[in-house]
């Protein structure tokens, strides 16, 4: 189902397929699609240009772009399982996750997405729960449905089991790390299943894929970055759930946490977010006056596709431009703000050096638009 609104852009078949193909190419993440758009105007053309790119960033093998034949595959795997393909800039593209750093381009959906326009709230935690903190996520998360909001977690067993039970009836969202025919754990699919009548399931990943430990904690970025807030319910001091809460603070995102005994390891890694300043949650009210001053707050636009360099306003790099930006870099994340002064190149020429890196597997890309030599 379609959240109705008019706003934004609407991709052709086309050009779906394309973008779809781009996002799946080898050494291709939200980042270096982004720049690839902004560069060339179209995946079907930045798809044309990306063997020029590795070679140019001295690239040994070039990135295997999959087949139109292969993309139309998973796109027709997508709808057997009653599921599409939403592009960022797309109508049903849920809002809070445009906002976050390098979003991701496409997202596979299964569902209602009419549940994105409901302020959204995570409630996640630990897998082996406590029968109280079970009891307690699933209540949280059926008395902020009442109030209209909808709930976010990761479809893992334990408080995330819970809190979509609590929401089966006003509207859910989970979020997947695998692909959306692949749920995990395996006894949740029926839940992920009944979930969707009301709210919906998100994944960034391509059908069949098995989820591997490396690939949760991208799942809860976007858990931290589809929602104004995020409960933790229980924790231990190193857990997932603490990983998502700092996720969502580097986001901007509020913070909650549940106190617990401080005799349940299971509360140590909570009890520790009270101390360092996350809010205390004993119920529903103390979500919702915290977070209620956000909803209908002006977010600006997105910065997903921000307005590239101008790379007609230069001559493309040299090699001597190239070896100037590979010596400014190194294994220590550095910021493209800081290469460009130090090399004195045109921005643009910048952005394109990163970007062939990128593509001939030479670069990694970290938070807050930082940059490192692999």
């Amino acid at each position: 189902m379609s959240s109705g609104s008019s706003a934004g852009i609407v991709l052709s078949d086309r050009q779906r397929l394309n973008w779809l193909r781009l996002i799946r190419t080898d050494n291709i993440g939200p980042a270096t699609f982004r720049d690839l758009i902004n560069r060339f105007g179209s995946a079907e053309t930045a798809i044309e240009m990306l063997p020029e790119l590795a070679r140019q960033g001295g690239g040994i093998r070039l990135p295997r772009v999959p087949s139109v034949a292969e993309a139309e595959a998973e796109a027709e795997q997508a709808r057997k399982a009653g599921a599409r393909f939403v592009a960022i800039g797309e109508p049903d593209y849920p809002a809070m996750l445009r906002r976050v750093e390098n979003p991701p381009p496409l997202i596979a959906v299964k569902g209602n997405a009419d549940v994105f326009v409901l302020p959204p709230v995570a409630i996640v935690g630990a897998r082996n729960a406590s029968l109280a903190g079970i009891r307690f996520a699933r209540m949280l998360a059926s008395d902020l449905g009442r109030e209209g909001f909808a709930i976010v977690s990761g479809l893992a067993r334990g408080i995330d089991t819970a809190a979509h039970e609590g929401s089966l009836s006003t509207g859910g969202i989970a979020v997947l790390a695998g692909g959306l025919d692949r749920p995990y754990p395996p006894e949740n699919a029926d839940l992920m299943e009944t979930l969707t009548a009301n709210g919906a399931a998100v994944s960034e990943m391509p059908f069949g894929w098995e989820p591997r430990a490396r690939d949760f904690p991208r799942r809860n970025r976007i858990i931290a970055g589809l929602s104004l807030g995020l409960v933790v319910v229980e924790a231990a001091l190193r857990s997932g759930s603490l990983i998502s809460a700092r996720m969502a603070g580097d986001l901007g995102r509020l913070v909650f946490a549940v106190p617990g005994s401080p005799l349940d390891p299971r509360a140590a890694g909570t009890n520790g977010l009270l101390k360092d300043g996350a809010t205390l949650v004993t119920e529903a009210r103390d979500v919702i006056e915290a977070i209620s001053p956000q909803i209908g707050r002006p977010a600006g636009e997105p910065d997903t596709f921000e307005e590239p360099p101008d790379f007609t306003a230069t001559p493309p790099p040299g090699d001597s431009d190239r070896e100037r930006v590979i010596e400014a870099l190194g294994p220590v994340p550095t910021g493209v703000d800081e290469i460009i002064r130090h090399t004195g190149l045109h921005p643009a020429q910048v952005f394109m050096i990163l970007l062939e890196l990128d593509l001939a597997g030479r670069l990694e890309r970290h938070a807050g638009g930082q940059v490192s030599l692999l």
